[in-house]
């Protein structure tokens, strides 16, 4: 008898299973046909990026190429092309590359790129920093120490990744426009940060001696 109350309750389920698939059985085959095509567009999206990233960085070498045969015309087009079209890790890179071409025409304009870039937060703090920090090496020798001030002081932090080369670019400035006082706090700066490069400190140590004595009271 248990035996066939068992076949009735398959027959049963049978019964409800063939209800459940004649209702549902196109929502079901459509998902997972959604769910084939969504794993292949996955995968066809990685490969073109992978191929757009492989493109980019080949062209990014023959720009380099051009620079180091020091055709910096050529080689600032070949950055700026690859700024439009590159994906966003090789777009930051040729930015700054084709910035530092361009400083071989025209430090100016160069400092204006780097700036562009400074003032571009999509790109990153550290991109950021570092295009303040080609920029203002591009100025340090014609603009006031308010302006370099301006650019650096929040690059000269302690604990900021540039901090050493804004703390010499500040001190040399501060100097150039015969700022005494200035230039000691960023010689002081250095001297008592115990990760300054010792090259850097060196530098820091023979300007130091270009300085005017301190008054005493």
């Amino acid at each position: 008898m248990s035996e066939l109350f068992d076949e009735v309750d398959e027959e049963v389920r049978r019964e409800q299973f063939k209800k459940l698939w004649d209702k549902y059985s196109i929502v079901f085959i459509a998902l997972m046909v959604l769910i084939v095509a969504a794993a292949a567009g996955w995968q066809g999206y990685k490969y073109l990026e992978a191929k757009k990233a492989a493109e980019a960085g080949a062209a990014f070498e023959k720009a380099v190429e051009l620079s180091e045969q020091n055709k910096h015309a050529e080689a600032e087009t070949a950055f700026t092309e690859l700024v439009a079209k590159a994906p966003s890790g090789y777009r930051t890179l040729a930015r700054l590359r084709a910035a530092a071409e361009a400083a071989a025409r025209d430090p100016k304009a160069a400092a204006k790129m780097y700036d562009d870039i400074a003032a571009d937060r999509s790109v990153g703090g550290e991109w950021q920093d570092l295009a303040k920090i080609r920029a203002a090496g591009l100025l340090v020798d014609s603009a006031s120490y308010a302006d370099m001030q301006q650019r650096l002081e929040s690059s000269a932090a302690p604990k900021s990744t540039f901090r050493h080369s804004a703390r010499e670019m500040l001190a040399l400035s501060a100097w150039r426009n015969n700022d005494a006082t200035a230039a000691r706090k960023w010689l002081d700066a250095i001297a008592e940060d115990g990760e300054t490069p010792s090259s850097l400190r060196s530098r820091a140590e023979a300007l130091q001696a270009l300085l005017p004595p301190v008054a005493k009271s």
